[in-house]
Parts: structure tokens; sequence; C-alpha cells
């Protein structure tokens, strides 16, 4: 599914709705539930401001998995697994992420277009790479690669 919606023509929030319905037809409840607060918060961000739908999943991905840490942490592990397998299913709809190989090709390609040669030029690396990525690899996996690049 990465991607569909570039390629089909069909926006997220008609793929959302459609895979909701889908759900409530199967009684998948967990699933519709999980699909009708993404839904919600992409039309919501719709209104506001016209909201980028990839930012949008990203952020409730990322929700998911820190509530997930989170109740780990404080010994819920049932807790965990819901709120991990909805960052999973909203991952479907996120474009596929970048291996280390490409990752690394675009970090490669950014300090020879910035020409950093060191630790100072961390941000204006980061810059680069990241309107590279597109939001195909999470921040902070960037980050410690750009660092691991430039020997910090």
């Amino acid at each position: 599914m990465a991607g569909g919606s570039i390629l089909s023509g069909v926006s997220i929030i008609d793929r959302v709705r459609a895979d909701m319905t889908s759900a409530m037809k199967a009684a998948e409840r967990e699933r519709a539930a999980a699909l009708r607060m993404v839904l919600s918060e992409l039309q919501k961000a719709a209104k506001e401001d016209g909201g980028d739908e990839l930012a949008v999943l990203r952020r409730e991905r990322k929700r998911r998995l820190e509530a997930a840490e989170q109740f780990r942490a404080g010994g819920r592990p049932e807790l965990a697994e819901q709120e991990e397998s909805e960052a999973a299913l909203i991952a479907t709809y996120l474009p596929a992420e970048l291996d280390d190989a490409e990752l690394d090709a675009l970090i490669s390609a950014s300090i020879a277009e910035t020409g950093a040669s060191g630790p100072g030029e961390l941000g204006q690396v980061m810059r680069a790479v990241m309107s590279r990525v597109q939001g195909r690899a999470d921040g902070r996996r960037v980050a410690a690669r750009v660092r691991e690049a430039l020997g910090a």
C-alpha cells in the first residue's frame, strides 16, 4: 500500500475511509476503531490547514509508538501491543522506509553538497538530508547515521 495514494489517484482519507468500512463490515472492531481515530485526525487536519496527510500519519504513528514504550515501562504489555498494532496499521499508509544503504547514499550526497567536514556542520547536513528523505526515515535514525558519517 505504500505510496498508493500517489499511484492510484485516491487520497489517503478515501483509502482509510474505505478500509474502515471494510473493517466494520467484517466485524473487526479494533481495526475499525483505530482507523476511525486516524480518519478523524486526517479530517481535522484537512479542515484546519489543508494538512499534509503524510505528516498527520507520521505524527499519529509516532504517538502510538511512544505510548507503547510508556505502557511497557509501566508493566502493561497488553496495552503496548495494542498501540504497536495501531502503529503498524498506520504505517501501511506511509511510504516505505528507506533501507540503510539508501539512507547512507542520501547522507553522503548531502555531506558532499554542503561541504561538511565535521560534527560542527551536523545541522546543515541534517537539513539537506531531511529534505531528501521526505518522511521515509525517522529523524532520530537519520541523526544517528549523520553523526556517525561526520565522525561525531
